[in-house]
């Protein structure tokens, strides 16, 4: 691994093990061992397990002076791309006769937040996230938004660790397996899209959604969503986020226009 590389590993490693996180939460140091096990990866070095592991909620919290970017989310950024390589390395690799669009849609699903929430729900993942008192009430341990950034953290940690392959292999049988089958859930299927696609198809504008409540408290907010076209009301969605209102509102349009 580049010499650069290992130099922000080495931050990472210093910025944990100064703070001794894992020594101050022993039930959740020994919980990590649970995991590895889980997922078959022993970390040569854990405290890159737990950077992975600690949300932003924990250090904003706990380290006043803790200003710049969390490690959490730098690691999300890297895992992020290193799972879309490697998905659209064994995409492109199992389906040669498939065209760019088709591929492309199917990447799109399997990197989506929903998919990723999906298969961290599998190992369990939000049992072993570190928040903050506040988030945890909050149920930040079952939120899509936690879980699909934790999955890309993690990949992110195994590369760090021991390099892409190590990384593709988590990737393949973590995310990867079944994928096929997985992807066309209820839950995944994408409303949004298929609404869209239906009006280009008919050469009419996009449909336009409206945020027109929030209702609860601040941290544990529910957004009322319409989607109309034109003055035409076609579905209301609500939802823990405007992502998800968005999704629900386009979901009982396609229910209302019969697609």
């Amino acid at each position: 691994m580049e010499k650069r590389t290992k130099s922000i590993i080495s931050r990472i490693v210093e910025y944990f093990n100064t703070k001794k996180i894992g020594e101050k939460y022993p039930k959740w140091e020994k919980s990590l061992t649970q995991l590895q096990k889980k997922i078959d990866y022993t970390f040569h070095d854990p405290t890159l397990l737990h950077a992975a592991l600690t949300h932003k909620s924990y250090l904003h919290r706990h380290y006043s002076e803790h200003k710049t970017p969390s490690p959490f989310e730098r690691m999300e950024f890297l895992g992020d791309s290193i799972l879309g390589f490697i998905v659209s390395k064994e995409l492109f690799t199992e389906h040669p006769e498939e065209q760019e669009g088709k591929l492309s849609k199917l990447k799109s699903k399997i990197v989506s937040e929903t998919y990723l929430t999906f298969k961290a729900n599998a190992i369990d993942i939000g049992k072993y996230v570190l928040l903050s008192p506040e988030e945890q009430q909050a149920g930040g341990a079952s939120k899509p938004s936690i879980l699909s950034d934790t999955m890309e953290a993690l990949i992110c940690a195994i590369y760090l660790d021991s390099g892409i392959s190590a990384a593709s292999k988590f990737i393949r049988r973590f995310i990867l397996d079944n994928y096929q089958e997985t992807v066309n859930r209820e839950e995944l299927v994408n409303y949004k899209s298929i609404l869209q696609e239906y009006m280009q198809s008919r050469n009419q504008g996009p449909p336009n959604y409206v945020t027109i409540a929030e209702e609860g408290p601040e941290h544990h907010k529910i957004f009322v969503v319409e989607v109309r076209w034109g003055d035409k009301l076609l579905g209301l969605g609500k939802g823990s986020t405007k992502k998800s209102a968005h999704q629900e509102a386009a979901r009982m349009a396609c229910q209302k226009l019969g697609i």
